[in-house]
C-alpha cells in the first residue's frame, strides 16, 4: 500500500509540471522578464539573474515553497498580472477568481505592483528621455522600462517609502503616470498592519489538531474591510460647473461674487477638473444648462462631479439672475443615476453660496445673499436626492443667512478653497475638509462681532471622498 501512495504522488507531480511546461510553451521572453521582475524579493535576484526561462522561474518559485500542485495561487497571480489569463485554466483558476483572492492571497507587494504598471506606461521614447535624464548614474547598456525600474532600484534611487526620483522622472517625461504613484501612495496608507504574534499565541491546540494557526489569524485580518474610497484614476477628474451670478432685475448686486467664482476656478482645475462657468444665468437659461452638463459625454470617462451656485436665495431654493425662485432639490434630480447615467456609482458635490433664511441688519463690508422669507425652515436632508452619492454644502444651515464681504468674496466659498488647498495634500477626505470649513467659519464675526454664520452639509456619500494630490500641491 505504501508504494502505491508513493507511485500516485509522484504521478501527481509529473502531472502537475507538465502543466507547467504548457505554461512555459505558452510565455515567450518578455513573458519571462516580467515574471522575473514581479518575483523581485521573493526569489534571491541571484536565482533570478541566471533564470533565461519561464521553467527556470518556476523551479525556483517550488524551491522557495512559493509554487506546489497543492498552492499555485503566486503563479496564477503572476499570470494575471502579465496578462497571461488565458493560462489561468491549467491552474484550475479563473480571472475572477483569481481577483476574488488577491486582495487575501497576494504576494506581489503594492510596490512591486506600482513599478510593473508604470513600465507598461513607459514606451520606447520615454525610456530614451528618461536615461537621458540620469545618463551619468547608468551603465552603457540596452535596457528595457522593466530593466530600468529594476536598477534605479538596485542603486537604491528609489524604494517604496522614496519615489522622488520616479516621480521627477515621470513628472518630466510622462506626467500621466503620476496618478498611479499617488493611487499607490493612497494604498500604501491604507493597508491594515498585521499585529505581531507571539509564539504562545501562534496556535492553539486541543490535543493534537491545530484550531487557530497563525496563517488562520493573517488571512481573517487581510478579509477585514478597508474603508472602501470613490476611484479617483479614469481619464479625467471630471467636470467643474459654477453658476455666478452677480445681477438681478431688483435684488442688489452680489459684490465680491467674481472672487468666489475665481478661487473656485482655480482650486478645481487644480484638483484636475475641466470648469465651466456661468454668468448671471436666467431660469431658462439654468434650465439649458442643465440640460447640457447632464448630458456631456465627458462623465464616463470622469471620476466626480461639482456644482457650484453662488447667488441670492431663500430656504431650500436659489435664485436665477432673472429672479425665478429654483429648489436646489430639482436641480440636484438632473444628475441622478437615472437621468445621467455617466455619474452612476460617482460622487457627485453640490456647493451653494446663497442664504437659507431671512435678511438681516449688516455693517457697510458684509452683504447677506438672502431676501426676507417668512416661511419656517426645512430639512437640509430633503434637499438632496433620495439616492446615494450626493453631497450637498450649504453656506448657512437653513432658516439663516450666509455672509459675503463686497471685495473679498464670501466666507463659506473662501474657506472651503482655503481649506482644499491646505488639506488636500495632507490626504483628508472631503467630509473631513468640510468640517474644517464648518469650524472655520463658525469661528468669523463680522466688525462688530454680533453676525456669526454656521455651514452645514448634507450627504449620501457611500464611501470616502479622497481627491489625489495635485501634481504642484504649492503652486496655489
Amino acid at each position: 500500500m505504501k508504494s502505491q501512495g508513493s507511485s500516485s504522488d509522484k504521478n501527481c507531480k509529473v502531472s502537475f509540471r507538465k502543466k507547467l511546461l504548457i505554461i512555459d510553451s505558452d510565455l515567450g521572453v518578455e513573458d519571462v522578464e516580467r515574471l522575473k521582475f514581479l518575483c523581485i524579493g521573493l526569489v534571491p535576484n541571484k536565482k533570478l539573474e541566471k533564470s533565461s526561462s519561464a521553467s527556470d522561474v518556476f523551479e525556483h518559485l517550488l524551491a522557495e515553497d512559493l509554487l506546489s500542485e497543492g498552492d499555485s495561487f503566486f503563479l496564477a497571480e503572476l499570470l494575471y498580472i502579465i496578462g497571461q489569463k488565458k493560462l489561468l485554466q491549467y491552474l484550475n483558476y479563473t480571472e475572477e477568481k483569481v481577483e476574488q483572492l488577491l486582495p487575501i492571497q497576494g504576494k506581489v507587494s503594492l510596490f512591486r505592483n506600482l513599478l510593473y504598471e508604470l513600465s507598461q506606461g513607459i514606451d520606447s521614447e520615454d525610456l530614451k528621455n528618461m536615461i537621458f535624464l540620469l545618463n551619468d548614474s547608468l551603465p552603457k547598456t540596452e535596457m528595457t522600462s522593466l530593466s530600468f525600474l529594476a536598477l534605479l532600484e538596485k542603486q537604491d534611487k528609489i524604494d517604496e517609502d522614496n519615489l522622488t526620483c520616479l516621480e521627477d522622472l515621470c513628472k518630466m517625461v510622462v506626467p500621466k503616470l503620476l496618478r498611479n504613484i499617488e493611487k499607490y501612495k493612497r494604498e500604501k496608507a491604507a493597508q491594515i498592519v498585521t499585529p505581531p504574534v507571539d509564539k504562545e499565541a501562534e496556535s492553539l491546540y486541543q490535543g493534537e489538531e491545530e484550531l487557530v494557526s497563525q496563517a488562520d489569524i493573517k488571512t481573517f485580518l487581510e478579509a477585514l474591510p478597508l474603508a472602501p474610497t470613490y476611484r479617483m484614476d479614469r481619464n479625467h477628474r471630471g467636470l467643474c460647473v459654477i453658476v455666478n451670478n452677480h445681477s438681478f432685475i431688483s435684488l442688489r448686486d452680489r459684490r465680491g461674487t467674481h472672487k468666489d467664482a475665481e478661487i473656485l476656478k482655480g482650486v478645481f482645475q487644480w484638483l484636475g477638473f475641466t470648469v465651466h462657468i456661468y454668468n448671471n444665468v436666467t431660469k431658462g437659461e439654468m434650465e439649458e444648462v442643465l440640460q447640457k452638463e447632464k448630458c456631456n459625454p465627458a462623465h464616463a470617462d470622469g471620476d466626480c462631479f461639482v456644482f457650484c451656485i453662488l447667488t441670492h436665495g431663500e430656504d431650500g431654493a436659489v435664485y436665477s439672475s432673472d429672479e425665478a425662485l429654483i429648489p436646489i432639490r430639482e436641480i440636484m434630480s438632473h444628475f441622478t443615476a437615472l437621468q445621467c447615467p455617466g455619474l452612476a456609482e460617482k460622487p457627485k458635490l453640490f456647493f451653494i453660496q446663497a442664504c437659507q433664511g431671512e435678511k438681516i441688519q449688516l455693517s457697510k463690508s458684509i452683504e447677506a445673499d438672502a431676501l426676507n422669507p417668512e416661511q419656517a425652515p426645512t430639512s437640509l436632508q430633503d434637499s438632496i436626492p433620495v439616492e446615494a452619492d450626493f453631497l450637498l454644502g450649504l453656506a448657512t444651515v437653513p432658516g439663516y443667512v450666509s455672509f459675503r464681504h463686497v471685495e473679498e468674496g464670501s466666507w463659506y466659498i473662501q474657506s472651503l478653497c482655503n481649506h482644499l488647498k491646505v488639506l488636500v495634500p495632507r490626504r483628508e477626505d472631503i467630509l473631513s475638509i468640510l468640517t474644517a470649513v464648518n469650524d472655520d467659519v463658525s469661528r468669523r464675526v463680522d466688525k462688530q462681532g454680533t453676525k456669526k454664520q454656521m455651514p452645514q452639509p448634507a450627504f449620501t456619500l457611500r464611501k470616502k471622498l479622497v481627491f489625489p494630490v495635485p501634481l504642484d500641491a504649492l503652486s496655489l
